[in-house]
């Protein structure tokens, strides 16, 4: 069984073409399906929402941050993908014991990049995975051609506190490539007041539709306190998903 080293930079003893993977991150369930391994992942989590057909035909093992090992052993996995930001060390540490996993580690475009052709090598999907690297570097590229001055922002992705996206995030690396200055120079996801928010002076407060679902009334809430700011929602995918959803970012940053 060959070793290969994850993101992280640990060794994990993974089968030459694995044909019992359980995916605990979206963004990879999805990355995994556009690989075409539709018959070799057979678990997934509550929270893998793309593709939908895989939530009735796939084995939920739990969420992001807990799951259910007695069902993780139901399916005997040799492979499971997690990501070092969404799932919990301990239970992850405890999963390691028994099965390879294998983590990602992201926070710009090319560790997410690099993740893709990985995971590509992994599943003996080489050629897939180029493809999707090629049509999302093609489509970065043309953003890049853009001479657009850089909007003042602050991405918020929680309410009750106030929370938002950082520096050493992998939004704040999509929010330089959307055309936006992040004004929350703190790293990671600092708490913010609403006065903190002001001071930042932002032109446009972005409100992600994730991890907290932000809606329309929630624009008001803020305009009522920012009243010269523009608040608006976008796509927290978008901004959040490293795997194959990046071929679609482009465009809907040129939309913004």
């Amino acid at each position: 069984m060959p070793t290969v080293k994850d993101q992280m930079g640990r060794k994990v003893n993974v089968p030459e073409a694995p044909l019992r993977i359980i995916s605990l991150v979206p963004s990879q369930t999805e990355l995994l399906y556009d690989l075409g391994l539709g018959s070799e992942v057979v678990g997934i989590t509550k929270f893998c929402v793309y593709p939908q057909e895989w939530r009735k035909e796939k084995t939920i093992v739990g969420g992001t941050k807990q799951v259910h090992f007695d069902i993780i052993d139901q399916l005997q996995p040799d492979l499971i993908i997690g990501n070092k930001e969404e799932n919990e060390e301990g239970f992850i540490t405890e999963l390691a014991k028994k099965y390879p996993v294998w983590m990602s580690d992201i926070s710009n475009l090319n560790e997410a990049l690099d993740m893709i052709e990985m995971i590509g090598d992994l599943t003996a999907r080489e050629r897939e995975a180029e493809g999707i690297v090629v049509d999302i570097l093609s489509g970065f590229a043309e953003l890049e051609e853009r001479d657009v001055p850089a909007k003042k922002a602050v991405y918020l992705i929680w309410k009750g506190p106030y929370m938002a996206a950082g520096q050493g995030t992998f939004i704040n690396e999509m929010l330089k490539v959307a055309g936006f200055e992040n004004q929350v120079k703190k790293d990671r996801y600092p708490e913010l007041t609403v006065q903190e928010i002001k001071d930042l002076a932002p032109e446009v407060v972005l409100l992600s539709s994730e991890p907290y679902p932000f809606k329309d009334k929630h624009i008001e809430e803020l305009k009522a306190e920012l009243p010269n700011v523009e608040v608006r929602l976008v796509d927290g995918e978008m901004f959040s998903w490293y795997g194959s959803r990046l071929v679609k970012a482009p465009a809907y940053f040129k939309s913004l």
